[in-house]
């Protein structure tokens, strides 16, 4: 599939009725299973891929060519679109942002997020001018690829509980041409359902976080129109694992065997990927 039917798929998922889910592998064989299991589009996680290589979640550990090259990995190994948590835009100019959406479309990539967090505790948030500034430059940017761009304002969780100004972000995010609009860590639905009728663009929301948790059709009731999980199904996976591993230790058995995936079911969702 091209990625220009990739982006239509895409972005026909976000105008039909109701709430999607669009789940979160790190890394391609994660991404095939999903597709097996009949999700009809995914998102990388910068979360999911610092677990996988042991490294943190941030600007500083993890680059921008990390990050592309795990996407391209993502991208090559399924026919489904795939969009990127492309952190900050991996610097603090427009120019930056504008720069990785262009590489980012070059690796096949359908959709990316930009966010307004800093990645410096002193001052974890853009200015909002500037902030919007980079909105604006990677709109001007995705503009003419087929490429839906995701605007993330992270107030909520850096510990600035302004849901006023995460609604003015989201708002200028939105004129300033982003397709959708990301808030992670609102604290509730009464707080979902203000943002998604602020605003007149798709609304994404993370779940599988720690917290107060919602069905999809409670979500989509509040307004929301897509539906990710961040680095919670790569911490669930991780979870087993640590669940297998005590067990080995511990106690000497090897019980955990009995949930496994079977060799031959793992062996039928890896060849059904992309050669």
């Amino acid at each position: 599939m091209t990625a220009n039917a990739k982006f239509d798929a895409f972005k026909a998922l976000h105008g039909r009725d109701g709430a999607f889910v669009i789940p979160n592998p790190w890394n391609a064989g994660s991404a095939i299973i999903l597709q097996n299991l009949g999700f009809e589009a995914v998102a990388t996680t910068s979360a999911g891929l610092g677990f996988s290589v042991g490294r943190l979640d941030s600007g500083d550990e993890l680059t921008r060519e990390d990050t592309l090259q795990n996407a391209r990995e993502i991208v090559d190994a399924t026919d489904l679109p795939v969009s990127a948590d492309l952190e900050a835009g991996f610097g603090d100019r427009p120019e930056d942002c504008a720069e990785t959406i262009t590489l980012a479309a070059k690796t096949g990539l359908v959709g990316g997020s930009i966010e307004d967090a800093t990645g410096r505790p002193a001052e974890p948030i853009y200015e909002f001018q500037h902030t919007v500034e980079r909105v604006a430059a990677a709109a001007e940017a995705s503009k003419d690829l087929p490429f839906l761009l995701t605007a993330r304002a992270e107030n909520f969780l850096y510990g600035r509980r302004d849901l006023d100004d995460t609604i003015l972000r989201l708002q200028a995010f939105e004129k300033a041409g982003a397709d959708v609009l990301y808030a992670p860590g609102l604290p509730d639905l009464d707080a979902i359902r203000l943002v998604c009728s602020s605003v007149s663009k798709p609304v994404n929301i993370v779940m599988g976080l720690s917290g107060a948790t919602w069905s999809v059709a409670q979500l989509a009731d509040a307004g929301v129109k897509r539906i990710s999980v961040g680095g919670s199904f790569a911490r669930a996976a991780l979870g087993g694992f640590i669940r297998a591993a005590n067990e080995v230790r511990e106690h000497g058995t090897f019980n955990y065997a009995v949930e496994a995936l079977p060799d031959a079911e793992a062996r039928r969702m890896m060849m059904s990927g992309k050669r």
